[in-house]
């Protein structure tokens, strides 16, 4: 290794090559590396590559982890989102240690971008959330080509996640003590895909035909996307044990505060495997009020015309905030996002939403995204070779030049602790003593 190079320990990655060549990119670089193997799915992503293989409890992990990277002399701990169980003990103990934690995910603008944040993201993320440090910090940066580049199909994504994460299920017998912490099961979770998939065009036809019908009358509406149960995002920076309670807040809320010629179209995820039956836990919420006649879900649809036609929309913290942001929407944040910023979303209470929303101030909007597409956002895709290969140059530059958060898009202390706590969202690691193997509902 050459000397001042860092010496770099890979934790669990997204399903697929980008990791090992990302690796490969920065040995290729004089950097060390090294990987810490969890599961069997992460075994066979590793392929070759030399990596140890951790097979104790999962209390004992942050143990294990910090004793690791004293022994190697790690610098950086680079891993796929913050709230996955083990990732979360390392962001403590990269802390704790004084090491600098990366984390990578897919990006805020979507869809072919990559976050790259020093520390931690949504309620650990560093960025700034002053809208008058956003402008001075975004003064003098270019505006980002926004405009996709690098497509992907769906069902090669679909494999590799299916891939990965049923050959960690079967191969629990070689790892029986890996905490997946997974939300339904995996065998089930991925059948249920099966008739989702064989229905999906006559779904989207249904649904597009919805929407032009829907768009056809003219009413007014609030917009608002729903995201997967089992999403990190909304079981760890959300105040909910389960989707289906915003839902009821925000019809509850419409029924209290809402001009009575204001209704509300709930979407779908695209992603939704079925389990959850949306449909009919927003239609049992909107009898249940007594405002069926105001209430529509729709599963498919194009977004981004659903978007440009609605009057508000509410997230919980889904990416789609950004979105509607971008086309000036008014938009309330349920739960904790990066992008929910005084000047761009609305801070009032959920039902002064309804009839005096704060709008999103347009010169605040471009410089929020100015500063967001040039610090933590890696033009670049997962699963497209070609922007697969633009993605790893880029963060393995800014890795070797310790410039991720650069420039101006990191504060010392995350701004967004104090509404964390609000929302009563837990940031610490919490290792219980022996946990479940698979905690399945």
């Amino acid at each position: 290794m050459l000397s001042g190079k860092p010496t770099i320990l890979f934790l669990q990655a997204p399903p697929g090559p980008f990791a090992p060549e990302l690796a490969d990119a920065l040995g290729a670089r004089g950097c060390g590396v090294h990987r810490i193997n969890l599961c069997l799915g992460d075994v066979l992503q590793w392929g070759w590559r030399p990596a140890a293989n951790y097979r104790g409890s999962f209390a004992d992990w942050p143990t294990y982890l910090a004793d690791y990277i004293r022994r190697h002399g790690i610098t950086d701990v680079l891993y796929y989102g913050d709230r996955l169980p083990y990732h979360r003990a390392a962001v403590d103990v990269t802390g704790a240690l004084g090491i600098r934690g990366t984390v990578y995910e897919f990006g805020y603008l979507r869809p072919d971008w990559i976050t790259l944040e020093r520390e931690g993201m949504s309620a650990l993320s560093h960025f700034p959330r002053d809208p008058e440090m956003i402008r001075a910090a975004a003064a003098r940066l270019p505006a980002p080509l926004l405009e996709e580049r690098y497509t992907h199909s769906f069902a090669m994504e679909a494999f590799r996640e299916v891939f990965h994460h049923l050959t960690t299920f079967f191969g629990t017998p070689l790892y029986p003590r890996y905490n997946a912490d997974s939300y339904y099961n995996p065998l089930v979770n991925y059948l249920s895909y099966i008739p989702r998939l064989m229905a999906s065009g006559r779904r989207g036809r249904r649904a597009t035909t919805r929407t032009r019908n829907w768009l056809q009358t003219k009413r007014k509406y609030v917009l608002m996307p729903l995201q997967m149960q089992n999403d990190y995002q909304l079981r760890a920076n959300a105040p909910f044990n389960h989707q289906r309670e915003a839902i009821e807040i925000v019809l509850a809320s419409m029924k209290r505060a809402a001009p009575p010629d204001l209704d509300i179209v709930f979407k779908i995820h695209p992603l939704d495997n079925g389990r959850e039956s949306w449909s009919r836990t927003v239609a049992r919420s909107a009898a249940a009020l007594g405002m069926a006649h105001r209430v529509s879900t729709i599963d498919g649809g194009h977004l981004p015309t659903l978007l440009d036609e609605a009057r508000r929309v509410v997230v919980i913290n889904s990416t789609v905030g950004i979105h509607a942001i971008q086309r000036l929407r008014p938009t309330k944040v349920l739960g904790l996002a990066m992008f929910d910023i005084p000047g761009l979303t609305h801070q009032g209470p959920l039902d002064t939403f309804w009839s005096t929303p704060e709008l999103p101030d347009p010169e605040l909007r471009d410089a929020f995204i100015r500063l967001l597409a040039n610090t933590i956002q890696v033009r670049g895709s997962f699963y497209n070779r070609e922007g697969r290969a633009r993605a790893i140059a880029e963060i393995a530059g800014r890795l070797l030049n310790n410039a991720v958060n650069e420039p101006g898009g990191f504060v010392a202390v995350p701004p967004r602790l104090a509404d964390a706590r609000r929302l009563g969202i837990e940031l610490m690691s919490d290792a219980p003593s022996e946990p479940e193997l698979v905690a399945y509902p």
